[in-house]
């Protein structure tokens, strides 16, 4: 993969329940850096409605 990228995220070998977690907060993390550089505003995300039960 290293050929066809100019930067990679590297995730440790583990056993195979771990990877999905091990995953999850350096994507977070590139997905907040992809939204910034897009000037998004990461604490107003769109589409987010209000929503409120009553029971």
């Amino acid at each position: 993969m290293a050929p066809y990228a100019n930067h990679l995220i590297e995730i440790p070998s583990v056993l195979n329940l771990f990877p999905p977690l091990l995953s999850t907060v350096p994507m977070q993390v590139f997905a907040a850096g992809v939204a910034q550089a897009r000037g998004y505003d990461l604490d107003k995300p769109r589409n987010l409605a209000k929503s409120v039960t009553v029971e």
